[in-house]
């Protein structure tokens, strides 16, 4: 199956590094949690900053890499979007089952309200689409930005004669 004429091992392959970082810092915050360091310290370790990491270099990468252009741009933000907020539903249905709060889970990171809730999962849930769709947005413009700033050009892929 071709999303936008490339397959999902293509797109996953191009980014491969970054989604190994969204998931360790994801990981890293729910087993901090876990493990009693107080939320205070773990909500350091920002999977939304990662994300917006993420969101700059590849509306810049895809372009200059050669990679692809806007269609080829959302499903690379896609994939990270996913992936931050798989975890976190996890993390939310670990609370759910144990009925033990988790940074993911904590009111104070869940709007102020008990984040151990279906509600919760289905909000993240959405955020998958929406969110996606919003970083590519985002990242249109920054590739456009990119795209004029280069003339327009990508580097051309195979030799020219040698």
């Amino acid at each position: 199956m071709k999303i936008f004429g490339k397959t999902l091992s293509e797109y996953v392959g191009f980014e491969k590094e970054f989604l190994i970082l969204v998931l360790v810092v994801g990981l890293a915050r729910l087993g901090l949690s876990l493990a009693g360091v107080p939320n205070a310290s773990v909500k350091f370790l920002s999977v939304t900053v990662v994300l917006l990491l993420g969101l700059i270099w590849y509306s810049v990468r895809v372009h200059t890499s050669g990679f692809g252009s806007y269609k080829q741009l959302l499903p690379v933000l896609a994939l990270p979007v996913i992936l931050a907020n798989l975890i976190v539903i996890s993390g939310i249905t670990l609370a759910m089952a144990t009925g033990k709060d988790n940074i993911f889970s904590a009111p104070e990171y869940s709007g102020g309200v008990d984040g151990k809730t279906l509600t919760h999962v289905a909000g993240h849930a959405t955020v998958m689409v929406v969110g996606s769709l919003v970083l590519w947005g985002i990242g249109s413009l920054i590739m456009l930005v990119t795209k004029k700033l280069t003339g327009g050009r990508q580097p051309q892929t195979g030799s020219a004669g040698a």
